[in-house]
């Protein structure tokens, strides 16, 4: 074989194979976003037991944010015997946790020389005192706002879900700048896709890392199995290896209060570039199993994993588009038709209110945006992030 015959074979044999993973990503993203489409309306009825909830906040760093939603939890119109407030404040300001300890919460002050939730999440639970006893652990990052009667509506949606696990409505209320108007519409794209759209069709709903809870004596006895910074993934795959289904409240909120900036958002892609091939590494030895037993719930979540992440799916799609018509037009044809039905396919998932004059613009930033975010993949490793073992010689201040 000549230079020639050896160039045209890499490129044949390049695109084909790189185009064979993203079309199947594509057929993917494409049928949920349409069964996404056929949400049936129906109403959650009053729950007839009152649940008592734990609400943990993982705060690291949020000193701009963590009292806003503390304030807002505490401003539930749910019965105050009924709930408590836990915040671990890792590598918080002292003069934040001085305003924090006047609120009635529960205020723990770890130190860790690795900080990750999945810690901070085991030393609250290690910390919770042990004459309480509660129903439902619920989970809220350090920057999210939620309604007045948001412990209510979570009580009744429990008792309707009739499982162990419910993710809940997270959506970004901060649209100021590109970057953050084109966060809030990829938020709702994967609250479509990945939540709504998998409910609809018999299956479990993904986490969020923030709006989740749990049957709380399924959690006391799995978050010590969280051994990383990516502890949704992780519970992901711990409820549907134990056949938990996961369900979804689309009409119960929790609103993401924090700005985004460009840096921020790419180091954003990045963590969830690395989590997923992280998730894929651990679980995808299940596979096989999970299909001879028939578990679909757990196969179509090892799937989504092998799937091109949809951090480099725009990405690749813009370049092969771009670069392809250079060496030979017709092998760019597939692409461009590829990068059609993507953007159909999210275009279906975006919600109405979040297509106005910014929504074409930003969405050409998209790709670039993918781009950058893929590149932090390398940044971040499961091996910076050393378990440490947690235990009550921390401050804690009540």
């Amino acid at each position: 074989m000549d230079f020639t015959n050896i160039f045209w074979f890499i490129v044949y044999a390049f695109d084909i194979v790189l185009f064979i993973g993203t079309a199947i990503t594509v057929i993917y993203m494409l049928v949920f976003a349409i069964a996404c489409l056929f949400t049936k309306k129906f109403d959650v009825p009053r729950a007839k037991k009152q649940n008592r909830f734990v609400v943990i906040i993982p705060s690291y760093q949020g000193d701009d944010h963590i009292e806003k939603t503390v304030k807002s939890v505490l401003a539930q119109n749910y019965p105050q015997r009924l709930f408590d407030i836990t915040v671990v404040s890792d590598h918080m300001d002292e003069m934040v946790n001085l305003r924090l300890a006047q609120y009635p919460i529960t205020l723990l002050v770890p130190n860790f020389k690795y900080s990750t939730r999945a810690k901070s999440l085991q030393f609250a639970m290690a910390n919770l005192p042990e004459f309480k006893i509660y129903d439902v652990v619920i989970i809220l990052s350090h920057n999210t706002i939620v309604e007045s009667d948001f412990l209510e509506r979570v009580n009744e949606a429990y008792e309707t879900a009739g499982t162990k696990a419910v993710q809940l409505h997270r959506a970004s209320v901060r649209r100021e700048t590109a970057v953050s108007n084109l966060s809030a519409i990829f938020e709702e794209i994967n609250n479509n896709i990945f939540r709504q759209g998998h409910i609809n069709m018999g299956l479990s709903s993904a986490l969020n890392a923030s709006g989740m809870a749990f049957d709380f004596t399924w959690f006391k006895n799995n978050v010590g199995k969280l051994r990383t910074a990516w502890d949704d993934k992780e519970m992901e795959a711990l409820l549907l290896q134990q056949d938990i289904f996961i369900d979804y409240f689309k009409d119960i909120y929790v609103y993401d209060d924090r700005s985004r900036d460009l840096k921020t958002f790419n180091q954003q892609r990045g963590r969830f570039l690395s989590t997923q091939f992280y998730t894929l590494f651990k679980n995808v030895q299940y596979l096989v199993p999970a299909l001879i037993r028939k578990r679909y719930d757990f196969v179509d979540k090892i799937l989504q994993w092998i799937l091109i992440p949809r951090t480099l799916l725009l990405a690749i799609i813009g370049f092969m588009s771009i670069v392809l018509p250079l060496i030979y037009m017709t092998l760019a044809i597939k692409w461009w038709i590829a990068g059609a039905v993507v953007m159909f396919a999210f275009a279906l998932a975006t919600p109405d209110y979040l297509v106005d004059e910014k929504w074409d613009k930003n969405f050409l930033m998209a790709p670039v945006m993918m781009f950058l975010g893929a590149l932090n993949v390398f940044k971040l490793s499961p091996g910076k992030h050393k378990y440490v073992n947690v235990n009550k010689k921390n401050n804690i201040y009540k």
